[in-house]
């Protein structure tokens, strides 16, 4: 089994069940989480969800990239545009779910897996959480909603954390708005069976706490001051010569340009609109070219199936990326704007 759905005491609880995939969520995954929510949002016997994740080492890395992968460099496009609308459709629905949603999230949470957790209500970190949205690196942009959540963060935060993949621990993801509360790890069976018993969402807040700073507030100044910038040039120009300047420098140039560029503008029209749906809808049209018009097949080769880390994107660097193609890559598509 790659997922366990199931009523226990007061509860829904979803439990991710792919540890030795990382918790990839497959499609099949995707439909029997919407199908669950939908069954339980009018169960009075259900007072809140939650979802969680069978080991250690991530709640969920990602999204099942290994499939869309081996249905695209076929030629077969439409079989990652039916997962994309259908795992956006769960996002928006998670992230407007009438009943507490809790999730608690150890271990890489990236991708997909930040999808179907931090669109909740009450979203959970410990001492081992590894959050990022690093999808530049293998040419596509954040997704899942992910633009929102980025557009959030305090000031220029979003755009720094969408084109470089930057890791966030508890605390970082608490600053950036990605996470609500921090509570040790040991602590989450007891919460757990708390919750079984009563239902009551407060057992969360009360037995959260403050986590160790972690590196991003003491960032705050120079992020701003170089991602208010209005265009990449100016950002990359602007960057100081320290270490982070050259290890932003650095991820900045190995990620696809064309996703780095579209995922500026994604970050920043999610934040004009501020809307859940509009902000999917803008991903889906970027997701949706991403291996047909963007480099997703080839970063996907370059990172887990050769590894050979060396992708020959389509543009050489990010200055060549003009502003006409990134408004080409976020255009309505041929089949029509995801609807929800």
């Amino acid at each position: 089994m790659s997922i366990r759905i199931r009523k226990i005491g007061r509860i829904g609880q979803i439990t991710l069940q792919r540890p030795e995939a990382l918790n990839a969520v497959t499609h099949e995954m995707v439909l029997k989480i919407e199908a669950a929510l939908d069954g339980w949002r009018d169960d009075e016997r259900v007072a809140c969800v939650l979802i969680d994740a069978e080991g250690h080492k991530a709640f969920s890395a990602g999204g099942d990239l290994q499939h869309m992968y081996d249905t695209a460099s076929k030629g077969d496009f439409e079989a990652g545009r039916t997962f994309w609308r259908d795992e956006y459709r769960l996002n928006a629905k998670i992230a407007t779910y009438t009943k507490p949603y809790i999730a608690l999230c150890q271990g890489f949470v990236m991708g997909g897996g930040v999808g179907v957790s931090l669109h909740g209500s009450h979203r959970v970190v410990g001492e081992s959480s590894k959050i990022a949205m690093p999808e530049c690196a293998v040419g596509l942009a954040p997704d899942v909603g992910g633009s929102l959540l980025l557009a959030r963060a305090p000031g220029h935060l979003g755009e720094y954390l969408g084109v470089t993949g930057t890791r966030m621990n508890a605390s970082d993801a608490i600053l950036a708005g990605f996470a609500d509360y921090f509570i040790p790890e040991a602590e989450w069976p007891g919460l757990t069976e708390d919750l079984i018993e009563t239902g009551d969402w407060s057992a969360v807040s009360s037995l959260a706490r403050d986590p160790e700073d972690g590196p991003l507030m003491g960032l705050r100044g120079q992020v701003d001051a170089v991602f208010c910038k209005s265009t990449l040039t100016e950002m990359l120009a602007s960057l100081p010569d320290t270490d982070w300047g050259a290890a932003t420098m650095k991820a900045i140039r190995a990620a696809s340009p064309l996703s780095v560029a579209c995922t500026i503008d994604l970050v920043r029209r999610a934040r004009a609109s501020g809307d859940i749906r509009m902000a999917l809808q803008q991903e889906y049209r970027f997701t949706s070219r991403s291996a047909s018009e963007g480099d997703f097949i080839e970063g996907i080769r370059a990172a887990i199936i050769d590894k050979d880390r060396n992708p020959r994107w389509r543009h050489a660097r990010v200055e060549d990326v003009t502003q006409a193609e990134v408004e080409a890559m976020l255009a309505a598509p041929p089949g029509g704007d995801i609807g929800f």
